[in-house]
């Protein structure tokens, strides 16, 4: 049974990958490495506790010599990499945990791949000829976007926060491994994700979360930045495909083409809850909003050109924005009350 390590894999994108990759392939064994920080519960992981080919392991990805001894003990043959720090906010406030997690975490399993896999730099041992590195990375390493246009794989880099530029560096090291080493590596920037088990602190739980308790729901400057939005799970399908299929040395973007500005998206969420739970004061959810001070260095737009892996792979995601936001603010609300009833 070959051993593929997946880090991240108790936070939001990862534990939605994990049970998806464990039941698509019964003859791997994945090892899921995460630190469980306040981003990562194994609560995200209760489906894989009955699976025979899943091994959780707690531990940060900065920890040389407790990656060394997985890639030792497991033989592991492919590296899945979600561990990052990942909320905008946060790097504003304490840049440094950006830094150790995304760029030195980044090393350090990068440094165990090529020690365990390699003889010498392009000279991979006999066996392991085929083991591959994959890199998750965002489309918030690109800048921002005017009112047209596209990121491509192709876009400078034009990072503006210290967490967009911290996944900058990590996407150059995994290149340098690339070239330098001959390490197989791909990578692939997503656009923002959304869906079941994303954390409370981001902008669509936050939503759902100030509706139910009737509070007001902040929404930053005037509420026009744009992003592009994709279902988590067919973002899980685009980084299988990539691990399996994309060229050695390449990048990738995925994107869901629903770009909705903030606004449009407080919209859409309270629509829903006005729909399926309604208030009890007859009013409507979105009446809860509240305009507060704009982020600091703020991007205005995001979007992301996916030809490249819809031509080369044959992805496409399979969810519309309407279709997967409201199967996410039913998981949200079924969650809630799955909780309600265990307090009691």
């Amino acid at each position: 049974m070959q051993s593929i390590l997946v880090t991240g894999g108790a936070g939001f994108i990862g534990s939605n990958f994990v049970p998806f990759f464990c039941a698509k392939y019964p003859q791997y064994r994945v090892i899921t490495l995460d630190k469980l920080t306040y981003a990562g519960s194994l609560d995200n992981l209760q489906e894989c506790k009955s699976l025979d080919n899943h091994i959780f392991v707690r531990g940060d990805i900065c920890d040389e010599g407790l990656v060394d001894r997985l890639f030792e003990q497991y033989d592991i043959r492919g590296v899945v990499h979600f561990a990052a720090e990942s909320h905008v906010d946060n790097s504003i406030k304490g840049p440094r945990i950006f830094m150790e997690t995304n760029l030195m975490g980044t090393f350090t399993l990068l440094e165990s791949a090529r020690r365990h896999w390699f003889s010498a730099p392009n000279h991979p041992r006999s066996g392991y000829e085929t083991c591959r590195f994959h890199h998750i990375s965002t489309d918030e390493v690109y800048g921002t976007l005017g009112e047209t246009g596209l990121f491509s794989e192709m876009t400078p880099y034009a990072p503006n926060s210290p967490y967009s530029a911290s996944k900058a560096g990590s996407d150059f090291i995994v290149r340098s491994y690339c070239h330098t080493y001959g390490l197989n590596v791909t990578s692939s920037n997503c656009s923002n994700n959304y869906g079941p088990k994303q954390h409370r602190e981001k902008f669509i739980p936050v939503i759902i979360e100030k509706c139910l308790r009737e509070e007001p729901i902040p929404v930053y400057g005037t509420g026009s930045n744009i992003r592009d939005w994709l279902y988590v799970l067919d973002h899980c399908k685009a980084v299988d495909l990539i691990f399996h299929k994309g060229r050695s040395g390449e990048s990738y973007n995925v994107g869901g083409y629903n770009e909705r500005n903030n606004l449009q998206i407080l919209h859409t969420v309270c629509s829903i809850l006005d729909a399926i739970r309604p208030r009890a004061n007859g009013k409507k959810y979105e009446s809860l909003m509240t305009f507060v001070e704009d982020r600091p260095g703020h991007d205005q737009r995001y979007a992301i050109n996916s030809e490249k892996i819809m031509t080369e792979l044959g992805w496409k995601p399979e969810e519309t924005f309407d279709t997967g936001i409201e199967k996410t603010v039913r998981w949200y609300l079924n969650r809630n009350a799955v909780l309600r009833r265990s307090e009691r």
